[in-house]
């Protein structure tokens, strides 16, 4: 399937809840494939959720593995159907990015270790555990699924905030 566009901030879709999935029909798999395609064509992009191309539901994609700050600890692609944090630890500051966002970067604080439970495309149970860039990446991403950005959780809107160099 083709990259869908991505959604700018301030789109009210951004700053909706999404529903829980509760089948896994063809109109998911198509969602799956399609935020796969999206997250790839972006540059730079490490990950990408459902309401960012337009459709209210708990599905989001992850794959820190060909960034610099994730290859060498990461889980590969994941698909997150109705993810959900179940625990939580440590703190710290973290430069963030969004594509929704896309002429701003900010300084965000995020665990830096979470536990995570969700159904994968073939709606199986799974729980991981993540660290580093990859549990940013998450959290980022199920935030989107819960209607917040990035700039809703910045540190200071005064110093935390900066635009964004062009993407070439």
């Amino acid at each position: 399937m083709p990259a869908r566009p991505i959604l700018l901030y301030p789109h009210a879709f951004l700053k909706e809840s999404c529903a829980p999935v509760v089948a896994s029909d063809d109109e998911v798999r198509t969602l799956i494939r399609d935020l796969i395609d999206t997250m790839h064509s972006g540059p730079g992009s490490v990950g990408v959720a459902a309401p960012q191309i337009g459709t209210l539901l708990r599905v989001c994609v992850v794959d820190v593995s060909k960034s610099k700050l994730g290859r060498d600890n990461n889980h590969g692609l994941l698909i997150l159907i109705n993810p959900e944090i179940i625990r939580q630890e440590g703190a710290a500051v973290m430069r963030e990015g969004c594509m929704s966002v896309p002429d701003y970067t900010g300084d965000v604080e995020r665990a830096v270790k979470i536990a995570l439970r969700f159904l994968n495309e073939n709606g199986e149970l799974r729980e991981i555990e993540a660290s580093g860039f990859e549990a940013v990446a998450l959290q980022h991403e199920i935030d989107h699924l819960d209607g917040l950005l990035f700039l809703d959780r910045i540190t200071s809107l005064k110093t935390g905030l900066f635009r964004r160099k062009k993407y070439k």
